[in-house]
């Protein structure tokens, strides 16, 4: 049995264990696909719900009600990454990569948002699965920037519209 195991961690290529790296890279894909599709999920509905409610309200005038959506959706927004780093956290636990919550909790989150202030935790074998954390934080930060960028016009159009410096039959 032992030769096995040695004959699986001993197949490189370029120095690179292959085995390992399958491994971590399918696990890793699950990961990825999982979180990204919860971010979907949610970002969409924010978005959708806060276009549908934010043109009723600059038709109605209720510019006010405008701003407060925007920031609630912000808040719903910043929700969803702290979810998906809990979620991270949560898969890393699982997978019995880290046992302890709090240092899976804060290697998910330095990972995620490629700050990177915790040092590599992980075991052998492991190691580029903080490749797919980050890529899924890179991916799930420029779709929030995309849908914010939409989401700011949307405010600025009711401030505009508020303080009279704006006439959408002039756009």
């Amino acid at each position: 049995m032992t030769n096995l195991v040695d004959l699986t961690t001993q197949s490189t290529a370029f120095g690179i264990p292959l085995i390992p790296l399958l491994k971590d890279s399918f696990y890793g894909l699950i990961g990825l696909t999982a979180v990204l599709i919860f971010h979907g999920a949610f970002i969409n509905h924010i978005t959708m719900r806060f276009e549908i409610s934010t043109d009723s309200f600059i038709r109605a005038s209720k510019y006010n009600r405008v701003f407060f959506r925007f920031y609630l959706a912000f808040l719903f927004i910043a929700l969803i990454h702290v979810a998906e780093i809990f979620i991270w956290a949560a898969y890393l636990i699982k997978l019995d990569l880290i046992h302890d919550p709090i240092g899976s909790l804060l290697f998910a989150g330095s990972c995620y948002t490629t700050i990177g202030f915790v040092a590599d935790i992980l075991p052998f074998g492991w190691k580029s699965l903080a490749f797919f954390i980050a890529l899924s934080g890179l991916f799930s930060i420029a779709w929030t920037t995309s849908i914010m960028v939409g989401m700011t016009n949307t405010y600025k159009i009711a401030w505009k519209l508020k303080y009279k410096y704006y006439d959408p039959k002039n756009s």
